[in-house]
C-alpha cells in the first residue's frame, strides 16, 4: 500500500475543488486506499467500487458513522442511529432494503412519470424566462435550484410547503453526510435534521387520515400496513427530499458549467437536440452529483489485495470511478458517442442504484433542452467565477454566474 499519500489530501480545500488529479493518484498507486492514522478506506478505480457494491454482506450499507473534519483535518467518525445503525431504503441491507423499496418505488416511478414532462417544462419556462430576462443570472439561483426542489415538493405532496425552507432542508440532508465539516457543525446541522424530521412527522400524521395519490400518501399507507415504521417513514421522505433535491441541482449546475465552457458543443446540442440525453450521460458520469457513499465493515476481509478490519468505513468514489481510464477512453472528456452512454456509477449500482434516477434524467433533458432552443450563447461571467459547495461528497455548484444571450 501507498504510505507516502498525505492524509490531509481528502480534506483539502484545493482538492475537494478540483479532486480529478488526486483520484488519478490514487488510480495509479493506491485503488484501495487507507487514509493514514484513521479507519477510512477511499475506494476509487471502477473495479473496485463495482466489487465492493456487490459484495453487500462484506460491506454494509448500514449507516453506523458520520464523517467530519477532526481539528488535524483528517476524516473522522461520529457515531450515529444508536446500537443498530440506520437501515432505511438507500442506508438498509438486504431483507428490510427490498421491503422499503417495494413501498416506495412503484409510486415514484410507475404512477407519476408519465406526467412529469409537462409538469417539469411548466416549471422550467418560468424559471428560463426569468433568467434570460435577467440577462446575467446566477444559474443555480434562477433555475438549477429552483426545479428540482420544485418537482420533489410536487412528487412528495408536501402541504403548505416553504420552497426556500424545503431547499435548504434538502442541502442539510445532504451536508450532513457531506464529511468535510468540523464537529461543532455537525453537531448544529444533526439539530436542524432533527427539526426538519419533526415536521416530516406532522405531514405524514396528517396525510394518515386520508392519504393521497402520493410519496406521502405511500409512505403513510406503508406505515398503516406495517412495512414502515414511523421513523423509517420520516428518513425515507427525508432521504427522498435530499438526494431529489440535491442530485438534480448537481446535474443541472454541472451540465451548463460545461456547456459554458464548450461553445462548439453547445452548437452540436442545438443542431442535433436528439443527443441531449447522451450529454446528460456525460455530465453526470464527469462530475458526479454525489462524489461517494460509504458503507461499513461488519466483519474482517479484504478489497483488492488491501486488508480491511472490521469497524473500518468504505468510501466508494463513484466520481473517481467513472473517471477511470482503465474503464472510460478518454475519461476526462465529454464523449456523446459512447457505445454504452449508461455505463457509469453516478446512480449508484446494484441494488442502491438510485430509484430516483429516470426522473433526474429527464429533468436535466427537458432543462437543458429549453435552455439550448433558447439561447445563442451560454458563457460564463468573466467578472465572477463559479463556487463550489464545500463538501466531499456533494459535487455542486453553489454560486454559478452566466451570462444568457437569447434568441
Amino acid at each position: 500500500m501507498t504510505v507516502d499519500i498525505p492524509a490531509t489530501m481528502l480534506l483539502d480545500r484545493e482538492v475537494l475543488d478540483d479532486p480529478y488529479p488526486f483520484y488519478r493518484r490514487l488510480h495509479r498507486e493506491a485503488p484501495v486506499w487507507q487514509v493514514p492514522g484513521t479507519e477510512v478506506f477511499v475506494v476509487t478505480t471502477f473495479e473496485m467500487v463495482a466489487e465492493a457494491t456487490a459484495r453487500v454482506t462484506d460491506f454494509s450499507s448500514n449507516m453506523r458513522c458520520l464523517l467530519y473534519r477532526d481539528d488535524a483535518g483528517l476524516p473522522a467518525r461520529l457515531a450515529f442511529g444508536g446500537e443498530d445503525g440506520v437501515e432505511t431504503l438507500a442506508t438498509a441491507d438486504p431483507p428490510i432494503h427490498t421491503v422499503h423499496r417495494s413501498v416506495v418505488f412503484p409510486e415514484l416511478m410507475a404512477r407519476r412519470m408519465a406526467s412529469f414532462e409537462s409538469e417539469i417544462a411548466e416549471i422550467a419556462e418560468l424559471c428560463i424566462t426569468r433568467a434570460l430576462d435577467e440577462g446575467d443570472p446566477d444559474f443555480m439561483q434562477a433555475v438549477g435550484n429552483v426545479v428540482p426542489i420544485t418537482m420533489v415538493s410536487r412528487l412528495v405532496g408536501f402541504q403548505g410547503s416553504d420552497p426556500a425552507r424545503l431547499l435548504q432542508a434538502a442541502f442539510d440532508g445532504t451536508r450532513l453526510v457531506s464529511g468535510s465539516m468540523p464537529l461543532s457543525e455537525l453537531n448544529d446541522l444533526m439539530v436542524r435534521s432533527g427539526e426538519i424530521g419533526a415536521w416530516i412527522a406532522e405531514q405524514l400524521e396528517a396525510a394518515a387520515a386520508a392519504p393521497g395519490e402520493n410519496l406521502l400518501g405511500t409512505v403513510a399507507r406503508g406505515i398503516q400496513s406495517g412495512d414502515l415504521q414511523v421513523q423509517e417513514g420520516i428518513v425515507t421522505l427525508q432521504t427522498l427530499l435530499s438526494a431529489g433535491g440535491e442530485s438534480t441541482s448537481s446535474l443541472l449546475g454541472n451540465a451548463v458549467r460545461i456547456l459554458a465552457e464548450q461553445p462548439e458543443l453547445q452548437e452540436e446540442l442545438r443542431a442535433s437536440p436528439e443527443r441531449i440525453p447522451a450529454f446528460v450521460e456525460e455530465a453526470v458520469r464527469l462530475e458526479s452529483p454525489f462524489r461517494h457513499l460509504t458503507r461499513s465493515v461488519p466483519h474482517d476481509t479484504t478489497l483488492g489485495d488491501v486488508a480491511i478490519p472490521a469497524g473500518s468505513t468504505l468510501m466508494l468514489f463513484w466520481g473517481a470511478a467513472n473517471r477511470d481510464p482503465a474503464e472510460f477512453e478518454t475519461a476526462d472528456q465529454v464523449n456523446l458517442d459512447r457505445p454504452s452512454p449508461r455505463h457509469h456509477l453516478a446512480f449508484g449500482r446494484g441494488i442502491h442504484h438510485c430509484v430516483g434516477a429516470p426522473l433526474a434524467r429527464l429533468e436535466g433533458r427537458v432543462v437543458l433542452s429549453m435552455l439550448l432552443e433558447r439561447t445563442r450563447s451560454i458563457t460564463l461571467d468573466p467578472e465572477h467565477a463559479p463556487r463550489w459547495v464545500e463538501s466531499l461528497q456533494s459535487r455542486r455548484h453553489e454560486y454559478l454566474p452566466v451570462r444568457l444571450a437569447p434568441k
